[in-house]
């Protein structure tokens, strides 16, 4: 949340190890986004509404400037219930202490839900003399957005119907309901209603650890959500970020007029049957989202901050790349790099054919057949980054083209962790081919960009301006600190001209996160 001008952020920390556990809300605080200073933990369990777990929610800053959280507690019966705490110093500018109060809880599940699977409180917005929030949930198997109204704050009354519920898709954690405007990149309030905006429904998936979300109308007088024909529920839907990301969460960024993004980058240690087993990991770069001209996604792109930590700059213009060649990027840091290249081509002719039989496969089981090592006709063309220098080690992020049979072009964007690490030789690692489908349409001007940001053991990358993004966790053994290289490369009949590249070794933030010990 942003308050008097300090930017906090509150997330959910094990003070002993990297694991899954003693779970407190660890709070960081910040003036630009960029440099970060730890405070001791905003909440614990203390009390007997949450003795067994301080788990996630969302803050709300009330009339008269008085920021509340609403967060999870496990009760002494281990059920999971909704309760507040508010700052013990409204003038402590770093709001460093939280009063837990004794009427808690605010909201518990009723007799007919399941208590073992309710929790997240969302930010609260207003409309019509009423607060009104969501708490995740799941019926039998339907994902839940349970609606919550209070007129005070105090006293809440569960709705009559859940705002927005699916079947077949599972508990439906860390959900996140928010207005995008129709027009522009400006962001507007949480309880901003009406004809010029779009409601973003997104909900963390317990069972796949993906995020979702969809677009479509709010209608307040009747508290219902109903998503839009081009986005669906479920596994199926638009994800926000295709890589290791989970557990996201926007905030409206009134000295900005922006809506800010924020999502975990969740380590991916375990193995591949098992991804789940992994707990730590780290906040990815904020992002402002925002919504596509023709209304039908999220567009997101590293918040204009990042920028100052940009160092020695490297251009590369109208450079040709044939199939099999690799061009190196030299003169950055490339294991911390952030690195913008726009690709063009001459022809979409040579496009490979979409298989008939990947029409049920997502984008990241394509990718997992059609690796950057397989060679295609556009594509594929991108980034290795991460790489050692004979390329024992890369972490590909590129693009491949297919014609579908009704002669139109299907763009695959892939981070594919397979070959980031020696490691996976002589240990089980999670190293998946993330991928999304990229909705753009080629045939115009016959170019695409992307971005990448390498920082040793994450890669968030973006292409077409935003438009698909994905997050990868890697673990190189060969290619890390100075021995880290960054590379061009074409595998694709078709030549690729790099029409612009700009590359910037960055700099650590003055201040990241120090204090942490408590």
């Amino acid at each position: 949340m942003y308050f008097n001008g300090i930017y906090h952020l509150f997330y959910q920390y094990n003070p002993k190890g990297a694991v899954w556990g003693n779970i407190v809300w660890a709070h960081s605080v910040s003036k630009d986004l960029i440099n970060w200073e730890a405070l001791p933990p905003a909440i614990y369990p203390s009390k007997p509404f949450d003795i067994n777990g301080t788990w996630s929610g969302s803050a709300t800053i009330l009339p008269g400037n008085k920021p509340i959280i609403l967060y999870t507690g496990l009760d002494a019966d281990k059920r999971q219930i909704q309760n507040y705490a508010v700052p013990a110093n409204y003038s402590d500018p770093f709001l460093r202490e939280w009063i837990k109060p004794d009427d808690n809880p605010l909201v518990v599940p009723s007799q007919e839900m399941n208590s073992s699977q309710f929790r997240d409180p969302t930010t609260a917005w207003w409309h019509n003399g009423h607060w009104r929030i969501l708490v995740g949930g799941k019926r039998k198997h339907r994902g839940m957005a349970w609606l919550y109204r209070s007129i005070d704050f105090k006293y809440w009354v569960k709705a009559k119907h859940p705002l927005h519920s699916a079947p077949e898709t599972g508990m439906w954690e860390c959900p996140d309901f928010f207005p995008l405007a129709l027009n522009g990149r400006s962001g507007v309030d949480t309880s901003k209603v009406g004809e010029d905006v779009k409601h973003i429904l997104k909900v963390s998936l317990d069972e796949t650890r993906y995020e979702y979300y969809t677009l479509g109308k709010y209608f307040p007088e009747k508290d219902r959500y109903v998503p839009d024909n081009t986005s669906v529920d479920g596994r199926a839907g638009l994800r926000l970020d295709y890589g290791n990301f989970y557990a996201s969460k926007t905030f409206f960024d009134p000295s900005k007029n922006m809506r800010i993004l924020w999502g975990w980058a969740n380590e991916s240690d375990a193995a591949d049957d098992d991804k789940a087993k992994g707990w730590a990991g780290v906040q990815t770069i904020p992002r402002v989202v925002w919504l596509s001209p023709d209304a039908k996604q999220v567009v997101q792109w590293p918040i204009k901050e990042l920028e100052t930590l940009r160092g020695q700059k490297v251009d590369i213009n109208n450079q040709n790349v044939e199939q099999g060649q690799h061009v190196e990027v030299k003169g950055i840091t490339a294991a911390q790099a952030d690195v913008e290249v726009t690709f063009s081509f001459g022809s979409l002719e040579k496009a490979e054919e979409f298989d008939p039989n990947w029409a049920n496969l997502d984008a990241q089981t394509v990718c997992s057949l059609r690796r950057s090592d397989v060679p295609g006709g556009v594509g594929p063309f991108g980034l290795l980054t991460l790489a050692s220098q004979n390329l024992e080690e890369f972490t590909p992020v590129f693009f491949r083209v297919f014609k579908t049979k009704e002669n139109k072009h299907k763009v695959l964007m892939c981070s594919d962790a397979k070959s980031s690490s020696l490691r996976l030789f002589n240990e089980k690692l999670y190293r998946p081919s993330f991928a999304g489908f990229v909705n753009v349409d080629l045939s115009a001007d016959k170019k695409i960009s992307l971005r990448s940001l390498i920082d040793h053991s994450v890669v968030e990358s973006f292409g077409a301006g935003g438009k698909t993004c994905i997050t990868s966790r890697v673990y190189p053994t060969l290619a890390v600190n100075d021995a880290a290289h960054l590379f061009i490369f074409n595998n694709g009949i078709e030549p690729v001209t790099v029409q612009t590249l700009s590359a910037w070794s960055m700099n650590a933030p003055q201040q990241m996160n120090q204090n942490l010990e408590f």
